[in-house]
């Protein structure tokens, strides 16, 4: 069973960090490219960041470039996406995906699997 499972979400104040997790069970993540999206209430859901399979080019929408980085950890099955100089408006629900053709895009239709989110909130 194809299994794509966050965490690492929660509650931090403007200017902090949160580092999410992306970890995949029943089949291997690094033929996969994987993107980060998040939906806000009320909102499309966005694609954030993503990265190839192989060459690992990565991806940022310009809302988070420079303070957002994906990166991935093939050995365990893992992508990362460590957030700094959170905001407010960062606030969302965060998905990951996967695509088997393992190209990135932070487009959602690309993606065939989807984790079930987790919950970021930016307060102070």
């Amino acid at each position: 069973q194809v299994q794509l499972v966050e965490s690492g979400g929660g509650l931090a104040q403007p200017g902090g960090s949160l580092r999410l997790s992306c970890t995949a069970s029943g089949f291997t993540l690094d033929c996969y490219a994987i993107g980060w999206f998040r939906q806000a209430p009320g909102k499309e859901r966005e694609g954030i960041s993503s990265i190839s399979s192989r060459s690992g080019n990565t991806y940022y929408t310009p809302s988070v470039k420079g303070r957002f980085t994906i990166s991935r950890d093939n050995a365990r099955d893992t992508v990362y996406l460590q957030m700094n100089s959170l905001k407010p408006e960062d606030t969302a629900v965060y998905y990951c995906a996967a695509d088997p053709r393992g190209r990135a895009s932070l487009f959602p239709s690309r993606y065939d699997y989807w984790g079930q989110g987790t919950q970021v909130t930016v307060s102070s």
